[in-house]
């Protein structure tokens, strides 16, 4: 059982019952009232946060509304064949789907999604007393148009944060030894150098005293797109290799020769240093995404690692799957020098800020009655236990909460570091291509990740491979 479902089964009878006590009761009653006998159905990853949508907070919508909410949790790759499939021919199978922020401007581009702006502006009757776009965090304006206007409801925000075991770290034996060999303290790395010097340490220790022990995890799956995303938006803008080394400004560029980063010298760093930590990684992490990465860190087989925020409730918090509760440490990713401050003044990031939102696709027969659902889910009242539930904040007020103060200090710091620094990490670059570049260019990196191409000739075809695309695309000129 994840944590999602731990926390959210033992609070689905104190929830609903309580529900009278943070919502508008007659309102939702009154505004239900056309849609009874409506059945919403949704698709979704399966994740934390999807799954206390669909055990929590879709029964207490219906037992508050009369509306049904089928929320139907699937793989990461079904969930989006499922949803573009539906909405490509128009079927209005789906009344509610997952956005994922990096796929929102290709749903854009292609019309697939419905206006809420404009939804609840043309139907004032169904605007929730307690719903507000200006609820949310800034996070929401990854999924808004040109003018402003939001085409999907945040249901999880988190950043790709740098883990560490903080039992080994704080282990005096460990760190004697340690400062023997480095001549410096054992603390949580800043640079790429520290972090690959903690990494071969935690490794050798690991042979040295039998242990299943490594120094890293390692997301670097050589079939499937985890990887990409990994180098792509976790290694490579800690080396200042920005929106997958694409320089959308400069007739979309991404090879040096053309004035883009995608083979620069910095590329070719990162990916040598990434490809050298998944060689002292768990075995594993040849065919780890972000699932299996998070269940390494859990069952204590690393001292540290770059892992999805979304996993660092049940890796830090959840005694029936994580054998490190209480031994979790959060700090934000090692980086070259230079980096941070570009982040800081924004002309740079240090990582990826992920996380998705519930839109209505526009082929759906229910839109009124998915705008009920969503506004009930995009309330301050109803996200501090799923924050618990969940790591993911979406909305400004949860933070201030006293149960997501305890869990914080559970989490390490988590949320204060999100809510904090969050501004450094970025998501997705605006690509409405997004997909079609990957899959271009993803064989050739999995052929680099299984050693059948140097990391430098691969870079190099890689930027060819995606102006290529690009040029076939209508992009470059």
């Amino acid at each position: 059982m994840n944590y999602a479902l731990k926390v959210g089964v033992s609070a689905l009878a104190l929830s609903i019952a309580s529900t009278a006590a943070y919502a508008d009761d007659a309102f939702w009653k009154k505004a239900a009232e056309p849609y009874q006998g409506v059945t919403l159905h949704g698709v979704t990853e399966s994740t934390p946060p999807s799954s206390y949508i669909r055990d929590v907070l879709a029964p207490q919508f219906e037992e508050l509304t009369g509306i049904r909410v089928d929320i139907e949790t699937t793989s990461w790759d079904q969930m989006y064949d499922k949803a573009i499939k539906d909405m490509e021919v128009g079927t209005g199978i789906y009344d509610m789907v997952f956005i994922e922020q990096d796929i929102v401007y290709s749903y854009l581009s292609r019309n697939f999604l419905t206006d809420t702006t404009k939804l609840l502006a043309d139907n004032p009757s169904l605007k929730a007393p307690t719903y507000s776009e200006d609820n949310f965090t800034t996070f929401a304006n990854y999924f808004r148009d040109k003018d402003g206007d939001l085409y999907g409801v945040p249901m999880e925000a988190f950043i790709k944060i740098y883990l560490y075991r903080t039992d080994l770290f704080s282990d005096p034996e460990i760190k004697a030894a340690f400062k023997a060999e480095t001549g410096r303290e054992l603390a949580p790395a800043k640079t790429h150098d520290e972090y690959g010097e903690i990494a071969r340490f935690f490794t050798k220790w690991g042979e040295d005293h039998d242990m299943d022990l490594w120094g890293t995890t390692a997301q670097a799956h050589t079939g499937h797109p985890a990887s990409f995303y990994e180098y792509f938006e976790s290694i490579a803008p800690t080396y200042g290799v920005y929106n997958w080394g694409i320089d959308a400004d400069n007739n979309y560029a991404a090879s040096v020769e053309n004035g883009g980063t995608m083979n620069s010298p910095e590329a070719k760093k990162a990916l040598k240093w990434w490809l050298s930590m998944r060689d002292i990684a768990p075995p594993e992490s040849n065919a780890s995404t972000w699932t299996e990465v998070g269940t390494t860190f859990g069952a204590g087989r690393v001292a540290q690692g770059l892992v999805y925020g979304e996993n660092a409730g049940w890796i830090a918090a959840d005694e029936t799957k994580s054998l490190v509760v209480g031994k979790v440490g959060v700090a934000l990713p090692p980086l070259e020098d230079g980096i941070l401050e570009e982040a800081e003044n924004g002309t740079g990031y240090i990582g990826y800020y992920d996380g998705g939102a519930f839109g209505i696709p526009s082929p759906s027969k229910n839109k009124e009655a998915a705008m009920l659902f969503l506004q009930y889910i995009g309330q301050d009242e109803v996200q501090p236990d799923w924050a618990v539930a969940a790591p993911r904040v979406t909305n400004k007020a949860t933070y201030d909460d006293p149960k997501v103060q305890a869990m914080n200090k559970e989490l390490g710091g988590y949320y204060d570091l999100l809510r904090d620094k969050g501004y450094l990490f970025a998501g997705a670059p605006a690509y409405p291509f997004h997909a079609q570049v990957r899959e271009a260019i993803s064989p050739i990196l999995y052929e680099i990740l299984t050693g059948n191409i140097d990391p430098d000739k691969g870079l190099d075809q890689m930027a060819a491979k995606a102006e290529a695309e690009l040029t076939d695309l209508g992009y470059r000129k």
